[in-house]
């Protein structure tokens, strides 16, 4: 699977996977900034997502393997991985297959638990979007305010908008396979799955997705684990504090 990738700075590998519906140019602002450390960079769209090749085949086996292909290619050891949300999912999963690979994990506000299916809104917005009627981006927001009302939630979702021909909108995501595979987006890290190298887990004060309740499997699975929240902050939370979040995942891998 060829992954497509945005590459910057010199030095150690720091490789960066985006959420669901997401892709690396989310965090291109973010990734400039730690490159300015003295990091090669690499903002990759996962399968399906941004650039990316897309395919019928969906879940966080193949998004690891896509990721150990392409370390392989691109000959990166010793890498600093962060992944949000989905992309944490990938990226512990990823871990504990190939920790030789590592040197810090960095899991943006997911844990390894189950999580039940709550993107139902979105894809039926986007499912809904027909571009022979919709010709401009505020159309399309307009459709898509009938099924998500959160404004910033849109304004992250247009961005998968492109032109694939001269008047004519389209969507990077393979959605067809995003809304088929859409189970796989919260399902489990096997318990018998573990890391043991540095994990830093990172939370938004105002998010759910990680709770009190779920510190023993993290430790379980992560031994050598810390979390971190970032304050004024709910899932999005290198977007919503970027600042903090630069300065905890900068601290964690010079350490």
């Amino acid at each position: 699977m060829r992954l497509h990738a945005n590459v910057f700075g010199e030095g150690q590998p720091f490789i960066i996977l985006h959420g669901f519906l997401g892709m690396g140019d989310n965090w291109k602002t973010l990734g400039k900034k730690i490159s300015e450390q003295g990091y090669e960079v690499h903002l990759l769209d996962q399968r399906n997502h941004g650039r990316s090749e897309h395919s019928d085949e969906f879940s966080y086996s193949l998004l690891a393997e896509d990721l150990k292909e392409y370390c392989e290619t691109n000959n990166l050891k010793d890498i600093n991985l962060l992944g949000h949300s989905m992309g944490g999912k990938t990226v512990m999963l990823f871990a504990t297959r190939h920790s030789h690979l590592i040197n810090r994990l960095i899991v943006a506000d997911i844990g390894p638990k189950y999580y039940p299916l709550h993107h139902q809104d979105i894809l039926d917005g986007l499912e809904s979007l027909d571009f022979e009627v919709l010709k401009s981006r505020g159309d399309v927001d307009k459709e898509l305010s009938s099924y998500v009302s959160d404004s910033g939630v849109r304004m992250f979702l247009l961005k998968n908008l492109y032109w694939k021909e001269k008047g004519k909108l389209g969507l990077r995501v393979h959605l067809k396979s995003l809304i088929k595979n859409a189970s796989e987006i919260g399902v489990e890290l096997k318990k018998e799955l573990i890391y043991e190298g540095k994990t830093l887990f990172l939370k938004g004060e105002k998010s759910n997705y990680i709770l009190d309740d779920d510190m023993v499997r993290i430790k379980n699975q992560f031994p050598n684990f810390i979390l971190t929240e970032i304050a004024n902050a709910g899932h999005w939370l290198h977007a919503e504090n970027p600042i903090d979040f630069l300065n905890k995942v900068l601290e964690f891998v010079k350490k």
